[in-house]
Formats: C-alpha cells, structure tokens, sequence
C-alpha cells in the first residue's frame, strides 16, 4: 500500500485555523515559462489557422483571369523540377 502525503496539520484554534485558511488560500504559485517547444508549437497553430483562412479568402477577392495566371505559374514550377534519378 503506498504512503500517504503528510500535509500540514490544522491548528484548532477558531482564529489560528483561521489565518491558517486566509494563508493558504492567498499563496501564489510560481508560473514556469513556456519552453521554446512549447511555443513553437503554439506559433505553428496559430500560423495554421490563418493560412486555413487566407485561401480560401484569397480565391473569393481574385478574379478568374488573376487565378488562371497563378495557376498556369504553379503548373510550369511544377514541370519544371528536374526528376531525381
């Protein structure tokens, strides 16, 4: 059976139990720093929903012409690369 966590015991006292709560209830805990791991991953997210967003946004605001020509672009870049043998 595994041990049990001793805490602190409670003082019976009304008023020292008291001060004891008020105490306890104030502390404050130390806040870590995220890790650049962290936020890393954070940022990526972030940079991931608005790429989601800026597609389709950008297809709705370009006309047909401006799309054709982006198009046409990327198929030649496409064509363009050299096979790796």
């Amino acid at each position: 059976m595994p041990k049990r966590i001793k805490q602190e015991k409670r003082p019976k006292d009304v008023n020292q139990l008291a001060h004891f709560l008020g105490d306890a209830s104030t502390q404050e805990e130390a806040i870590k720093p995220p890790t650049s791991a962290q936020i890393s991953i954070l940022m990526a997210d972030m940079g991931r929903k608005g790429g989601k967003i800026g597609g389709k946004r950008r297809l709705e605001t370009m006309s047909a012409k401006q799309r054709k020509s982006i198009a046409r672009k990327a198929a030649q870049a496409r064509w363009a690369k050299k096979p790796n043998l």
